[in-house]
């Protein structure tokens, strides 16, 4: 094995023990505040910035049919000749907020929302505006890495600031491990591994605690195996009668 492949495993292996050790009890309140949730009826929404858990998480073989996906978006055509607009305030601060009157939110939700950086204002504006509405927040970002940020948004927090759970996903600065000569930026970033490692955590842990109380939620089995198909869409059914 190479010694540059041995470096990145001893940081994955460092990075995961610094998880257990720092994040124990915030993965505990994250999976109680899921299944709290989920056992009262209410749903559980998963909106990232696109690196990795909004796809982890979502209909995957092992995984729960109770996180869903939220997204939203702006279309907007205007065909018009360019022309010098700097004066113009393009910011969609409060934006969520339409998304979530127009969605099927309701509150008490909880919001499963991700950001590295934590920073940017879609992120930080869904996070304002779901605890607005009523929901539950937790968030998932580096705060090594967002605590040296500014936010763009104009409350001036950042997500790690404004969770009901704030998860730190412990990428450090920058979100590169490896420092490997001839490159000037740093190789293999931790927030990727380490965010769905504590999201399986917190889903693993809240899954258990509702067959505690007799709320057995639906697990998806592999589609690869057709028969499993059919056993799955029955899961979907069972979903959007139960939420479980």
């Amino acid at each position: 094995m190479s010694n540059l492949l041995q470096s990145y495993y001893g940081a994955i292996d460092a990075l995961l023990k610094k998880i257990r050790e720092t994040q124990a009890d915030n993965i505990e309140s994250a999976a109680n505040l899921i299944a709290d949730t989920v056992a009262a009826g209410g749903c559980v929404y998963v909106y990232d910035t696109g690196h990795i858990i909004n796809s982890e998480l979502i209909n995957r073989a092992g995984g729960p049919v109770f996180i869903r996906k939220f997204n939203y978006g702006l279309s907007v055509e205007s065909h018009a000749r360019p022309r010098d607009r700097s004066g113009i305030n393009t910011s969609q601060e409060g934006l969520a907020g339409w998304a979530l009157r127009c969605s099927s939110v309701l509150p008490g939700d909880v919001f499963i929302i991700g950001s590295v950086s934590g920073k940017s204002t879609n992120v930080v504006d869904l996070a304002v505006e779901a605890k607005k509405f009523g929901c539950k927040v937790i968030t998932v970002s580096s705060h090594e890495y967002s605590s040296q940020l500014e936010s763009q948004h104009s409350c001036g927090k950042r997500l790690f600031e404004l969770g009901d759970v704030n998860l730190d996903n412990c990428a450090p600065f920058g979100d590169g491990m490896l420092e490997v000569e001839g490159l000037e930026a740093k190789l293999a970033p931790a927030s990727g591994i380490s965010a769905a490692c504590i999201m399986w955590s917190a889903i693993v842990r809240a899954t258990e605690l509702l067959i505690a109380r007799g709320k057995t939620p639906s697990i998806l089995k592999s589609v690869n195996y057709p028969p499993n198909v059919e056993f799955n869409n029955k899961l979907y059914k069972r979903y959007e009668q139960q939420g479980l």
